[in-house]
C-alpha cells in the first residue's frame, strides 16, 4: 500500500501533525532569514561599501610577528588596482624563498583600502567582509595601527566560512579613518581572495554579518546536529534489532556526514593536516555508505562498482594521510582540496546515476536516495568552483547544505518506513479483528448447535430416566397388583394399598421435575405436602422441625428424585412395619454437608438382620440411591423407636444419577 493512503482515517492526524511541524520549522527559518535581511538592508544607508582596493606581493623568508604599527611609505610603491570581490593572481615575481628547513615557500600579500571619511558615519566603526580566502595568517591595520591578527595555527579561526568582523574603534581613536591595510601571509602557490568590505556602525552592519554567519555556519550546524542525534537514535535501535543493518548504515551515514562538515562551522583551520584529512576523506566515506545503502534498497549486488568505490575510498584515505613517506611530495591544501572535490564529484555522479538506474522499477526509496545524492553532488560542485576560484570569494559554500539534503532525504525514508510500519500494523490489526469476528461468529454458531444438542440430549436423558423410574417403580407396582388380582386371594384393602403406593410413586416422579433451585427444604416441603394428608388418615402425627440449610448446587431433577424416594421409603417402612403414631422430621447443617433425620416411636428392628434378609430390599435401595448422589444412610433402632439419617454433601465430586 503506498505511503499516501488514508486507511480508515487513522493516519491522517499524525500526517497533518508532522506536516504542521515541518511547515512551522520552515516558516521559522524563513522568518529569521528575513529579519536578518531586513536588518542588513536597513543599515545600508549608514555604512560604506568598499569595492576598490590596491594590492602588492612581497617575499617572506620566515613567519614573523607583525609590528604593532606600520607606515605605508615603508612598503614598495608597486600597488596594483583591483575591484572587489576579487581573487588575486599568483604573482611569480622574484624567486620565492623558503622559511625554515622543509617549510613551504611563503609570500606576503598587502591589500590597501582608502575609504572616503566623508561617507563614513560617526561613532564606533566595524569592518565587515564575507570572506578572506587564504591559507595563512591575516593581520589588519587601521590608520597604520594594528587592530587584529588572525593566525592559522594560533587563534582558532577559519577564513573560508567565518565572516570578517573587526572593530576599528581603538585604532581610529576618534580620528577620521583614512586607510586600512590587510597583511596576508600565505603559501606562495596559494592565491588570495577577498570579498567586498563594509565599514560602518555595528548596528548598521550586524544584520549582514549575522545573516552570513547564520546561513554559512549556524543553520548547517543545527541541521547537522539534528542529523547526528537521529543517527544515534538509529544506532540504539540497531542494538536491539541487529538483523536490520539499515539502522547501522543510517548511523554511519549521520556520523560521517557530521564529521565531513565540521570545517563549515567548527572554529578549526582546515589547513591543520589531520583535520583536513578527516573532513576531506569523509566525503568519500559518505559516498561509500550511501552506495551500500542503495545496494540494500534496490537489491543489486553491483560487485565491481562496490569494489571500485571501496577501493578508491581506501586508496585516497591512505595516500592523503599527512604522514611522511607515503607520498614523495605531500601536496599543499590549496592543491589537495580542489583535487579531492573533483574526485568526490565524479564518484557522486557515478553512485547517483547507477543507483537511479538500478532502482528504476524496483525501489522508490532507492530513486529518492539517488536524486538526493545528485542534488548533494551539485551543491558540492559549488564548493569545488569556489576552491578553484571560478566563483568569486563572496559566493556561498553550498556544500554546507548537503547535510540538510541528506537529512531530509533519509528523514523522508524514515518517515515512509514509520508510516508504512503503522499501516502494516493497522492492516494486521484489522485483519486480526476480522478473523476474530469470524471465529466468534463460528464459535457462536457452534455454541448454539452444542446447546441445541445438549438440550436434545437432556430431554432424551430425562425421558429415559422417567421411563426407567416408571418401569422400575410405578410399572412394577401395577404389575404386582394385576398379578395379585388375577390369582385372587388378595383383599380389597391390600389392592387399595398397592394402588395408593403407585399413586404416591407417580406423584414423586412429577414432583422431582419441579425446579427447586438447589433448595433442599423446598424439596422436602413438596414431599410433606404429598404425605401429610395420608398420615392424617392413619392418625399419625407429623412433627416438622426443619431449619435453614445451605444450598446444594448439584441438586437437579435426577438427584431430587433419589432424595424423595429415600425419604418416601423411610416413611413407608414406618407405616408398614411399625405401630408408630408419631413421626418427627428435622434437619441440621454440618461443615461439609446436611443431615435429614426421620424418627418414629414405633417398635424397633435390627437393621443389620434386615439388610441380610430378602425383605430388606427397600433398605438396599435406599443405600444404592444415597451412594449415587455421594450421600449415605444410617439406622439406629431401639425398642422405643427408630431414627433414620440421610447425609448429603454440600458439593459432589462427580454428579450423575
Amino acid at each position: 500500500m503506498p505511503v499516501g493512503y488514508d486507511a480508515d482515517m487513522k493516519l491522517r492526524p499524525a500526517s497533518l501533525f508532522s506536516s504542521a511541524i515541518f511547515v512551522f520549522s520552515l516558516a521559522l527559518l524563513v522568518a529569521v532569514g528575513a529579519w536578518y535581511l531586513q536588518t542588513s538592508n536597513a543599515g545600508s544607508a549608514t555604512s560604506l561599501h568598499l569595492t576598490h582596493a590596491e594590492w602588492q606581493d612581497t617575499d617572506t623568508r620566515v613567519t614573523a610577528a607583525p609590528p604593532l604599527s606600520i607606515d605605508r611609505s615603508s612598503l614598495p610603491p608597486t600597488w596594483q588596482a583591483i575591484v572587489l570581490p576579487a581573487t588575486l593572481p599568483v604573482n611569480p615575481g622574484p624567486q620565492t624563498q623558503t622559511g625554515d628547513a622543509g617549510q613551504t615557500p611563503l609570500r606576503t600579500t598587502w591589500i590597501r583600502l582608502t575609504p572616503d571619511e566623508r561617507n563614513v558615519a560617526a561613532g564606533p566603526l566595524m569592518l565587515y567582509g564575507a570572506r578572506i580566502k587564504t591559507s595563512g595568517n591575516v593581520t589588519l591595520y587601521a590608520n597604520g595601527r594594528l587592530v587584529q591578527r588572525v593566525q592559522a595555527q594560533g587563534e582558532l579561526w577559519n577564513s573560508l566560512f567565518t565572516p570578517l568582523w573587526v572593530p576599528l574603534d581603538q585604532a581610529v581613536d576618534g580620528a577620521p579613518l583614512q586607510e586600512i591595510l590587510i597583511r596576508v601571509e600565505h603559501a606562495a602557490e596559494t592565491p588570495v581572495g577577498l570579498s567586498s568590505l563594509w565599514i560602518g556602525p555595528a548596528a548598521a552592519l550586524q544584520g549582514r554579518y549575522y545573516l552570513r554567519q547564520w546561513l554559512q555556519r549556524e543553520l548547517p550546524a543545527t541541521l547537522s546536529a539534528a542529523f547526528m542525534a537521529v543517527g544515534i537514535f538509529a544506532l540504539f535501535v540497531w542494538f536491539r534489532r541487529r538483523h536490520e543493518t539499515s539502522y547501522l548504515l543510517f548511523f554511519n551515514l549521520a556520523a560521517v556526514s557530521f564529521v565531513g562538515h565540521l570545517h563549515y562551522y567548527v572554529s578549526l583551520p582546515i589547513v591543520s593536516d589531520w583535520f583536513a584529512w578527516l573532513t576531506a576523506n569523509a566525503l568519500f566515506w559518505l559516498l561509500m555508505v550511501i552506495h551500500l545503502f542503495l545496494r540494500q534498497l534496490h537489491g543489486q549486488a553491483l560487485t565491481w562498482l562496490t569494489r571500485a568505490v571501496v577501493g578508491v575510498t581506501l586508496l585516497i584515505s591512505i595516500l592523503s594521510m599527512p604522514v611522511p613517506g607515503i607520498l614523495p611530495v605531500y601536496p599543499s591544501t590549496s592543491l589537495l582540496v580542489p583535487l579531492v572535490y573533483a574526485i568526490a564529484v565524479i564518484m557522486g555522479v557515478v553512485v547517483s546515476v547507477t543507483g537511479a538506474l538500478c532502482s528504476r522499477g524496483r525501489s522508490r526509496d532507492g530513486l529518492l536516495v539517488a536524486v538526493g545524492v545528485a542534488a548533494s553532488t551539485l551543491l558540492g560542485m559549488s564548493d569545488w568552483l569556489l576552491h578553484n576560484n571560478v566563483i568569486g570569494p563572496e559566493g556561498w559554500f553550498l556544500g554546507a547544505y548537503t547535510n540538510a539534503v541528506t537529512f531530509a532525504m533519509f528523514g523522508t525514508l524514515m518517515y515512509r518506513h514509520y508510516v508504512g510500519a503503522i499501516a502494516a500494523v493497522e492492516q494486521l490489526n484489522a485483519s486480526l479483528a476480522q478473523r476474530l469476528q469470524q471465529r466468534e461468529t463460528e464459535l457462536e454458531l457452534s455454541h448454539q448447535r452444542l446447546r441445541q444438542a445438549a438440550l436434545r440430549q437432556s430431554i432424551s436423558d430425562e425421558r429415559q430416566r422417567l421411563m426407567q423410574d416408571m418401569h422400575d417403580g410405578l410399572g412394577s407396582s401395577l404389575i404386582s397388583a394385576i398379578r395379585s388380582v388375577e390369582h385372587g386371594g388378595v383383599s380389597d384393602s391390600k389392592i387399595s394399598q398397592i394402588l395408593k403406593d403407585c399413586l404416591d410413586d407417580l406423584k414423586l416422579t412429577i414432583d422431582s421435575m419441579e425446579p427447586v433451585e438447589a433448595d433442599l427444604l423446598l424439596l422436602l416441603a413438596t414431599l410433606r405436602f404429598r404425605l401429610e394428608p395420608r398420615l392424617e388418615d392413619t392418625n399419625i402425627k407429623l412433627v416438622w422441625e426443619v431449619q435453614e440449610l445451605p444450598a446444594l448446587d448439584w441438586l437437579e431433577p435426577s438427584s431430587a428424585l433419589h432424595i424423595l424416594r429415600i425419604v418416601q421409603e423411610s416413611i413407608a417402612n414406618i407405616l408398614r412395619h411399625t405401630s408408630a403414631d408419631r413421626i418427627r422430621v428435622h434437619t441440621a447443617a454440618e461443615a461439609d454437608g446436611v443431615v435429614v433425620m426421620i424418627e418414629d416411636n414405633g417398635a424397633g428392628f435390627d437393621p443389620d438382620q434386615a439388610l441380610l434378609r430378602a425383605a430388606g430390599r427397600g433398605l438396599h435401595n435406599q443405600q444404592r440411591r444415597a451412594r449415587s448422589i455421594d450421600g449415605s444412610v444410617a439406622w439406629h433402632s431401639t425398642a422405643a423407636g427408630t431414627r433414620f439419617t440421610l447425609w448429603l454433601p454440600l458439593r459432589r465430586q462427580v454428579s450423575g444419577a
